[in-house]
């Protein structure tokens, strides 16, 4: 909004070269707001805004800004600039960026660091990819033990300035093993001479830095945590997580998961800032699966030839019998599946979920067997179709396929997730296209089966 209201103006003072005026207008607003506004700007009126911004200013704005983005704006910028906004990036952030980025690209950036900040970035980049310790912050206020709330209070004056966070404060041994942790209220309303050890929480819940990073979003979730401390294999304190690092963590994953349902891999990019070619191998791939399972739908159809042939009404509901089995493999895949991602199911409950999903699938396929009979007695009662003499034992082989396979539907569609779950895969590749075309081919057999030996010595 703010950025579409500035645009007009700003493009015309970038146009006109002037930078004081546009430095004056910038300044007035908040790092978030002018982020934004930049995202409207093309690549180069980005890098003008942010030259002529204050050094400090200008970090906290590229913060905000997307990872595409910045990518270009390093690209865009000096050394010089590069340098100084790198070097002011809090390390989780600037791990993220640098990540993204080619190994050349990322080594030529990293001697842009002044060598503390090399240090840590390195650090940092040698966690696995996807862990805690990519997402973590180095910068924290650590206190000993033995220390009384003076001696802490005189280190938080000292240290704690350019620190994310302090309203937890982890307490470590000598080793710099994590002990407890303190919260600063509590510091603040204490005597002075009152020792650290007796305003402990004695309780606190810890994150391992090559943990997953899902592993981290279910944790601050089950603690209700705005920051929690990250340990090495040695229980050593290495860094914290902010519930907003968290937050980000969330958007990816369920972005992934939503594009992964969608029968396709996951994008990695913004969708406007993937190439086409990109997009067509990530797409390709599973679209070709999903075809070949396709073909054995066809394949499904002509070993029931004779029977369409004999019974050609029977062709006719063939678009509803197998869209009816697809949608609830869907409906029943899609909530199994986010169940998973919340932790409110686990393998162990794969039974719970079967008598549950027998139970609803067979009402379920009741409910939609019942419209399907009326629509085709009201359809020949009303001659809008005439079904012929034997159109009760065609009611009755659609009403029964339409249960059948709306049953298997719910059951595919519920145990796939656990299947692959139980395999090490990810639940989300059993995508609702993926489910549907399974339940296309066997809802094709149940119907001709079930039809079969209704309308046998019949129509059939």
């Amino acid at each position: 909004m703010i950025g579409n209201l500035l645009q007009p103006e700003l493009a015309e003072l970038i146009e006109q070269r002037n930078f004081a005026q546009l430095r004056t207008i910038l300044i007035e607003f908040p790092a978030p707001d002018i982020a934004e506004i930049l995202a409207d700007l093309s690549p180069d009126d980005k890098a003008v805004l942010l030259r002529i911004l204050p050094h400090d200013l200008a970090a906290d704005v590229f913060e905000y800004l997307s990872v595409e983005d910045q990518e270009q704006l390093i690209h865009a910028l000096g050394n010089e600039q590069v340098a100084n906004i790198l070097n002011e990036l809090s390390p989780d952030d600037r791990t993220a960026l640098l990540e993204e980025l080619p190994a050349a690209a990322t080594q030529k950036f990293l001697d842009l660091l002044s060598p503390e900040k090399r240090k840590v970035a390195a650090d940092l980049l040698g966690y696995p990819k996807d862990s805690i310790g990519r997402r973590m912050t180095p910068e924290y206020v650590a206190i000993q033990h033995n220390w009384n709330v003076a001696e802490v209070l005189a280190a938080l004056r000292k240290k704690g300035r350019n620190r994310e966070t302090l309203n937890q404060l982890y307490v470590v041994d000598e080793k710099g093993r994590l002990v407890d942790l303190v919260r600063l209220r509590n510091l603040v309303v204490s005597d002075l001479e009152t020792p650290v050890s007796e305003i402990f929480e004695n309780q606190f819940h810890a994150l391992r830095a090559t943990d997953d990073q899902e592993t981290a979003i279910a944790t601050f979730k089950k603690y209700d945590m705005t920051m929690l401390p990250v340990l090495d294999s040695h229980d050593k304190l290495v860094g914290v997580l902010t519930v907003d690092d968290v937050l980000d963590l969330i958007e990816k994953e369920n972005t992934e998961d939503i594009q992964k349902l969608g029968g396709m891999e996951a994008l990695d990019a913004p969708y406007l800032s993937i190439g086409v070619f990109s997009m067509i191998k990530k797409r390709a791939g599973w679209l070709s699966i999903l075809f070949f399972g396709e073909m054995l739908t066809a394949s499904a159809m002509n070993h029931f030839e004779g029977e369409l042939a004999r019974a050609i009404v029977l062709g006719s509901f063939i678009p509803l019998i197998i869209s009816s089995g697809g949608n609830s493999g869907s409906q029943a895949t899609s909530l199994i599946i986010r169940a998973m991602a919340v932790r409110d199911v686990a393998l162990r409950d794969w039974w719970r979920v079967l008598s549950r999903e027998l139970f609803t699938g067979f009402s379920l396929g009741c409910v939609l067997a019942a419209l399907g009979i009326i629509r085709i007695l009201t359809w020949h009662y009303f001659g809008f179709r005439d079904y012929g003499a034997h159109y009760l034992l065609v009611a009755s082989a659609i009403g029964c396929s339409l249960i059948g396979v709306v049953l298997f539907g719910s059951i595919a569609g519920s145990m796939l997730p656990f299947v692959l779950r139980r395999l090490g895969l990810d639940p989300a590749v059993s995508s609702a296209p993926f489910v549907a075309t399974l339940v296309d081919v066997t809802g094709l057999v149940i119907y001709f089966t079930i039809a079969y030996a209704i309308l046998h010595g019949t129509l059939l």
